[in-house]
């Protein structure tokens, strides 16, 4: 049985949609709607100030994550803004600031583990071209046939996150692995579809790609075979990336453009734990314990 769509969500969805909300985005502010519904007991179009004051102390008593909380939030101020021209109940709605983590990042002998471990061709190729080009797991599931060029070694990201294309650089052995996967993946939907529109990794149940859910579970089988117990997930190859990079000496803003981030803050958050980097630092305490050389000693003054 089909759920029954509102006239106010149905107007939110066409809204979404002349704006070129991703499908992702339109389904998160549409559940975001339906919680404030579920809480108010009635239409959001009813809301008032007061209704919007209480819903943000509710979540905040049943200790809704911050990140969670801002995402509903976001959903809300687009209704009120954008398709019921309330600007007074969206000027009630406020931001917390989410605390800053380190990104958890996998040595270069992890990232060996895990794909030595990868139980299939298919994961190996998967987990390589994350690590390998610092791709999101959504990028690298939507790569397609005519975004591989090997003539000039790179892969072409075509409206990642943020709907920007980027270029990054294909590594020599991708490529083998690349041709040696495209010999036995599957060829279900590719009749009629010319070659470069063809899908490198294919879903099973739809003519689409596979899902980036399916590809969390192939990387989290692979760190439990591998012994990684640090608390790891496909967004730590991301993460492991311009981090090795950047110990290796690579220009932090060839970094950014790599990654596609819009601001250098964001990239340059991986000098924090960059350990190569860290670990080259000469601690003034050490320095110490150590000898004075003959140019740092002060010459004694002459007596008269």
């Amino acid at each position: 049985m089909t759920e029954r769509i509102s006239p106010l969500r149905q107007r939110m969805i066409e809204d979404m949609t002349a704006r070129k909300l991703s499908a992702g985005s339109q389904r998160a502010h549409v559940r975001s709607c339906k919680r404030f519904a579920a809480f108010l007991k009635r239409s959001p179009e009813t809301a008032s100030r007061e209704d919007i004051r209480r819903f943000q102390l509710h979540l905040a008593e049943e200790k809704v994550s911050i990140s969670t909380r801002n995402a509903v939030m976001t959903g809300l101020r687009f209704l009120f803004r954008v398709t019921l021209r309330r600007l007074d109940l969206a000027e009630e709605i406020y931001h917390l600031s989410e605390p800053q983590k380190i990104p958890v990042v996998m040595s270069v002998n992890e990232v060996k583990r895990l794909l030595a471990v990868a139980r299939t061709l298919k994961a190996r190729v998967l987990l390589s071209i994350a690590y390998g080009t610092g791709l999101r797991a959504g990028e690298v599931v939507r790569l397609k046939v005519g975004d591989i060029d090997g003539e000039q070694m790179i892969i072409r990201v075509i409206q990642g996150k943020g709907k920007k294309d980027r270029q990054v650089k294909l590594p020599n052995e991708l490529l083998g692995l690349l041709r040696a996967w495209w010999a036995v993946r599957s060829k279900r939907y590719d009749a009629g579809k010319p070659l470069e529109a063809r899908w490198l990794f294919p879903g099973w149940a739809t003519d689409g790609p596979m899902s980036a859910r399916q590809f969390g579970r192939l990387f989290r089988q692979a760190a439990r075979l591998a012994g990684i117990t640090k608390p790891v997930t496909l967004h730590s190859l991301r993460h492991s990336f311009a981090t090795h990079l950047l110990e290796r000496g690579t220009d932090i803003r060839i970094i950014q453009a790599l990654l596609g981030h819009s601001k250098l803050d964001v990239t340059a958050r991986y000098t924090r734990v960059a350990t190569g980097m860290i670990a080259k630092v000469e601690s003034p305490l050490d320095l110490l314990s150590q000898p004075r050389s003959k140019a740092h000693r002060g010459k004694r003054p002459k007596a008269a």
